[in-house]
């Protein structure tokens, strides 16, 4: 080979160019600015909150304080009871940590089983499937039921895992306004009659805390052919005369297609699930690719799962007490002349409004710093434009402590020109 051509074999063995690295969490610049900018003015970090001790479902340590919590969604104070926590440590003896696979191959144990026949007893229904978490059971069972040429009709104000769902899977999707019965059925009447429908509902929303029409809505949604699922996370357990949810309560019990629900509330455990008395509900373990494809929930937490749900079947004493509190804590901030998201004490959960984040944040900070832990929430967890304190009542506050509270409110809100 000439000089020339060992040179010309040289060059075509360089390699090209390589083009400058694209640094993929550059899109997250702005949320990092804005998250050191809120830093840098002094407050607590509202979103990485520690628990150094949890002490009951009412109290915990926070920074080396004593802490009331009003912000953890534990609704029935499940968390601490014995006969929960007594089934936990069995299955835990018996079973093991963990499951170490899905529930299609080894994951399905006794305590499973068990669960989901204690959420069929609860509900009175024949179906029942548990998911890893309420997120899961949302994102599965939406994504599954309707598929490419269907639709998916849904409140504009839903849940995140019901939007996830529906982006999972491959139906279309149509909005309405939320809680707005005339929308609903303006949208529904506007799609084709023949392919399949499915109307995402919730029965409390988790920001405002404000109940669904539900009664209404279904009737719309029967007129026009479509399935209904009625996610009730945030009203299982104290909500209707067996505490099933809005949708009972609004006698809707026959007329709702399927239930979602969770355990990380009023249940005091994680996981999810859904309920159906469908009679081919059983096909949706063979299609669901989020109840396939991930790992089943630990025996220990299943195990406390069934356990607090046969509790929660006879739990009227609980049910009455958090509505007491409900109705304690709305009506004093209320009268004490703050913004809430609701008139009356629609549920377990009183948002108190704020003119902006900064207000919030130093609302949020003040009460943290006197011994009252609420949720800081804002877009776009939150309906646009909407900063707000969240609180969440436990059946297992005392009377005491609603009172406390109210002061903290009472003291916090002045100083910063919250209410006069």
């Amino acid at each position: 080979m000439t000089e020339t051509g060992l040179q010309a074999e040289a060059v075509s063995l360089d390699p090209s160019p390589v083009a400058p690295e694209r640094d993929l969490m550059g899109k997250f610049d702005r949320l990092i600015a804005e998250r050191q900018a809120l830093l840098d003015s002094g407050v607590i970090d509202p979103f990485a909150i520690v628990m150094d001790e949890v002490r009951s479902p009412t109290e915990a340590v926070i920074g080396g304080r004593e802490t009331i919590l009003l912000g953890t969604y534990n609704y029935m104070g499940m968390t601490f009871d014995p006969d929960v926590i007594a089934a936990g440590h069995a299955a835990l003896d018996a079973f093991g940590s963990g499951t170490n696979g899905s529930r299609m191959l080894n994951g399905t144990f006794r305590d499973h089983m068990e669960a989901e026949d204690a959420l069929r007893d609860f509900y009175g229904m024949s179906g029942a499937i548990v998911f890893s978490t309420g997120y899961m059971a949302n994102l599965g069972m939406i994504s599954t039921l309707a598929a490419k040429g269907e639709y998916v009709i849904l409140d504009a104000d839903s849940h995140a895992s019901i939007y996830d769902g529906c982006a999972q899977g491959n139906a279309e999707i149509v909005r309405f306004r939320h809680n707005s019965v005339e929308d609903l059925d303006k949208r529904l009447g506007r799609l084709p009659r023949e392919p399949g429908k499915l109307v995402v509902l919730e029965g409390v929303y988790s920001m405002l805390g404000d109940i669904a029409p539900l009664k209404e809505m279904v009737a719309v949604a029967k007129k026009h052919g479509a399935m209904v699922l009625s996610d009730e996370a945030h009203s299982m357990g104290f909500y209707g005369p067996n505490g099933r949810g809005v949708y009972e309560a609004q006698g809707l019990e026959g007329q709702v297609d399927f239930v979602i629900g969770t355990f990380s509330k009023s249940v005091g455990t994680v996981g999810g699930f859904c309920v159906s008395n469908h009679p081919k509900f059983e096909a949706i373990r063979l299609a669901c690719r989020p109840y396939i494809f991930t790992a089943s929930l630990p025996p220990s937490v299943v195990a406390t799962a069934a356990a607090s749900i046969r509790k929660l079947a006879t739990a009227h004493d609980k049910r009455e007490r958090l509505w007491a509190n409900a109705r304690a804590l709305h009506g004093g901030l209320k009268a004490k002349g703050f913004r809430l998201g609701t008139d009356t004490p629609d549920s377990a959960i009183i948002a108190v409004i704020l003119d902006d984040q900064v207000q919030a944040v130093a609302m949020w900070q003040a009460l943290l710093e006197a011994g009252l832990y609420v949720n800081m929430a804002r877009p776009p967890a939150t309906p646009a434009g909407t900063f707000l304190l969240r609180c969440s009542l436990c059946a297992e506050h005392t009377p005491d402590q609603i009172a406390r509270v109210l002061a903290l409110f009472d003291e916090a809100g002045r100083a910063l020109g919250v209410i006069a």
